[in-house]
């Protein structure tokens, strides 16, 4: 009977999100034509990312871990750990002054309407190809200096094996934030992982807890920054479960 409800309430997302971008689908791509009416296509995106999050049943609890503030004037490139689907909602929320451009797979591209808007408001990458993945540093940094903030999940995709709890990172985000002197939002999801994973017989609705860890700022070495980005996050995810 528990997993009846559980495919239910999976098959209500279908039908949420089918409803939400089929709303939202004109003025997302009407304002996403040019360059200076972003950020009035983010309101729109980002009210679909509310609809879609709330609308599943979750609610989140923000636990800031430093004293460091975001400046709304800022770009960031902004990091999480990366477990659900729903895991891109989040940043949206929290981020209403900032908007976000997120590095994605370019094979979401395929999905009918949403994949429309998806290419023109987010840096796509095809990551079989490496003259691609170079190309996402140029992209992403014309972003920022349009003012966007861009959102990138450093592990690069979720593990298969579910006993991971943080996957190793990739150099993308640092790259991008020490080559273009970006400051990094650091940020930790806990709780997603057992809520909505990426397994459809599992799942609940509930309060995710959200991290605020720390604001890197990029003068430190590549591989300084990735490192220190991965100690946060872990202590986090491990810290929150004690």
């Amino acid at each position: 009977m528990k997993k009846v409800l559980v495919y239910a309430w999976r098959f209500w997302m279908v039908i949420l999100g089918t409803v939400l971008t089929l709303i939202f689908f004109l003025p997302v791509y009407i304002l996403s034509i040019r360059k200076q009416d972003y950020r009035y296509c983010y309101f729109f995106v980002r009210l679909w990312a509310i609809g879609m999050f709330y609308g599943m049943g979750f609610r989140y609890k923000l636990i800031s871990k430093t004293q460091q503030k975001i400046d709304r004037t800022q770009p960031y490139v902004i990091i999480a750990n990366h477990t659900s689907i729903m895991d891109i909602m989040l940043p949206c929320i929290l981020f209403p002054h900032h908007p976000l451009c997120y590095v994605g797979k370019k094979e979401l591209v395929k999905i009918p309407i949403f994949g429309t808007v998806y290419k023109r408001v987010c840096v796509m990458v095809d990551r079989k190809s490496a003259r691609s993945r170079a190309d996402v540093y140029r992209r992403c940094a014309e972003r920022m200096k349009e003012g966007q903030s861009i959102v990138i999940f450093p592990e690069g995709g979720v593990p298969d094996d579910t006993s991971i709890i943080l996957d190793q990172f990739k150099d993308g985000a640092f790259i991008l934030a020490s080559k273009h002197q970006f400051p990094i939002a650091v940020f930790t999801f806990k709780g997603l992982k057992e809520m909505f994973p990426f397994d459809n017989s599992k799942g609940y609705p509930g309060v995710v807890k959200v991290f605020f860890n720390k604001i890197l700022q990029p003068d430190a070495k590549i591989k300084e920054l990735k490192e220190q980005a991965y100690l946060e996050i872990e202590q986090s995810l491990t810290e929150s479960t004690k």
